[in-house]
């Protein structure tokens, strides 16, 4: 991540965004072959419960929203090629073949791990469905391809991770870069190099020191992918071109923005009681 991070702007990551969908293909059929396999094994299958755990119907009910918040995080990746789209026109189209290619990604790759991990581990399947196939310290399938998807995993990380950076490093480098000097001069590529690398270092620290890696992802869905992928929008729609307030597209969108407001309200309580709970059995930089 310190080297990756250094990379210098957002045109640059074309060929590491490539790889990323590359690996991001490879692990999804790579989980999705392995939930399979463990499935249909007699011999290494775990026993399966597909009731939605919890201890009572409101424990029930929040575990529910909570996932719905993991979900819009997971799912919620179409506003990365939305935003995209906005650098340079025709926005219209690049727009709408990035997000066709996004969400074929994502019927392709991320439906496929997820109805495959629950139907072969029920409410079992953690977080990272990855520690699924491990029951026990018995590896359930072999340890060469638990190790080369895990490799698959934290390298499709990084390269996305570095996506993620780079509004970061446009406010650091806006902060201490001097316009005035060319971008790869001492003046600027010094200070680049040391407020990029500290970001990542205390990133990475923080990460580390809150496994939370469930928890985080409910939180980041109800507070930032719900409302910027399904209320924002509409709302700024009918900000934008004003439709006529007896029109149908009014309407929906005004439904769509209250009922997810509504969602959103309700998963991020749930997101911060999961949390919560869980601070009660984990600890600092603990190895879960």
């Amino acid at each position: 991540m310190l080297t990756l991070a250094q990379i210098p702007s957002f045109h640059s990551l074309r060929h590491i965004n490539l790889l990323s969908l590359l690996l991001c293909l490879g692990y999804s059929a790579c989980a999705t072959a392995a939930a399979i396999h463990i499935g249909t094994s007699s011999s290494s299958s775990p026993p399966k419960e597909y009731s939605v755990p919890g201890d009572d119907t409101a424990d029930r009910l929040f575990g529910v929203f909570n996932a719905v918040a993991i979900i819009a995080t997971t799912c919620g990746n179409g506003i990365i090629p939305e935003i995209q789209a906005t650098v340079a026109p025709p926005v219209k189209g690049k727009m709408f073949k990035g997000l066709c290619v996004c969400y074929a990604v994502v019927l392709a790759a991320f439906f496929s791990v997820a109805i495959s991990g629950y139907w072969a581990f029920g409410n079992r399947a953690q977080g990272l469905v990855l520690s699924n196939f491990v029951d026990s310290g018995r590896p359930l399938v072999p340890k060469w391809f638990v190790l080369m998807v895990n490799v698959f995993t934290i390298l499709q990380l990084s390269a996305v991770a570095v996506v993620y950076l780079q509004p970061t490093n446009e406010v650091l480098e806006g902060t201490f870069g001097d316009p005035k000097s060319k971008q790869f001069s001492a003046r600027n590529v010094v200070p680049r190099v040391l407020s990029r690398s500290l970001s990542v270092v205390v990133a990475t620290v923080i990460a580390a020191m809150l496994p939370f890696f469930g928890d985080i992802n409910a939180i980041i869905g109800a507070f930032g992918f719900i409302p910027l992928d399904f209320i924002l929008p509409v709302v700024f729609y009918n900000m934008t071109f004003k439709p006529s307030k007896r029109s149908l597209v009014f309407w929906l969108n005004s439904s769509i923005a209250v009922v997810f407001s509504a969602i959103g309200a309700v998963a991020a309580v749930a997101a911060v009681r999961q949390m919560s709970l869980d601070a009660k059995t984990y600890r600092l930089f603990a190895n879960v």
